[in-house]
């Protein structure tokens, strides 16, 4: 027996790229501010992964199987992964689950 499912507007893949001219940009206004677009987008967003592009660091923080792309990304896309925001071209990234 199949299933057959539909793709709410809310499933829809999309990317937000955005530029922020200040210096003072960190991860944390940067979490915020992508928490924020992603609540303008659905009502229940969660933050499945995320890397800070400028010391390194990304969640989660191991590596597993295959490396052809970084776990952070593998692990968020199979969890269904339908938003990114990516500021000031991977300064940083976060995989969210727009539900």
């Amino acid at each position: 027996m199949g299933q057959i499912l539909e793709t709410s507007e809310n499933q829809a893949e999309e990317t937000l790229n955005l530029n922020i001219d200040d210096p003072e940009f960190d991860f944390l206004a940067a979490k915020q501010m992508a928490k924020d677009k992603a609540f303008e987008r659905c009502d229940h967003p969660m933050i499945l992964s995320w890397k800070n592009g400028k010391t390194g660091e990304f969640y989660p923080n191991y590596e597993c199987g295959v490396t052809d792309r970084p776990f952070w990304i593998r692990y968020a896309e199979s969890r269904g992964a339908n938003l990114i925001v990516d500021f000031n071209d991977g300064d940083f990234v976060f995989m969210i689950l727009k539900m």
